[in-house]
């Protein structure tokens, strides 16, 4: 078994299917070693788990969890592109959209629950240059979206 996958079992998650585009867009793009996903919201089995702004109807810790849910399903798109999560020797950026209401500063902390899991599971190579951006909103009104770029072998 996948190492990658059997570490996200000892954190008591399970992978979900990967994301469908919601859109005219490819899932994923492959230019040589480099993996780079679409964005992705927190969606599981077709339900937005986290809708509205933080600051409003969301705090910063339900954001940091949208925010995890929505890097599972990037890792769900990973192994849907690459067939296996071990294949990835490190994230290169990771792009955070927090649905948030004006004047909204603490971003890196609601994406963090993304990052936090990818360093979880990957350590070092989990590591990334990343954008935590607030917005004023999102596809389904969902509260995180992030984008990712990988190196893979």
């Amino acid at each position: 078994m996948d190492p990658i996958e059997e570490k996200l079992r000892g954190l008591g998650l399970v992978l979900p299917s990967p994301p469908s585009p919601g859109g005219n867009y490819v899932p994923h793009r492959i230019n040589g070693n480099t993996l780079i996903l679409a964005g992705v919201i927190c969606v599981l089995e077709g339900n937005v788990t986290h809708t509205g702004q933080v600051g409003r109807e969301q705090t910063v810790e339900t954001g940091a969890a949208a925010a995890r849910v929505c890097a599972l399903n990037t890792l769900a798109a990973i192994k849907g592109a690459l067939g296996r999560l071990d294949r990835v020797q490190e994230f290169l950026y990771l792009g955070g959209y927090v649905n948030a209401v004006a004047d909204f500063g603490q971003s890196p902390q609601v994406i963090n629950g993304a990052s936090d899991l990818f360093v979880q599971l990957y350590g070092d190579a989990g590591k990334h240059a990343r954008a935590a951006v607030a917005v004023a909103g999102l596809p389904r009104n969902a509260t995180v979206e992030i984008q990712a770029t990988v190196r893979f072998a």
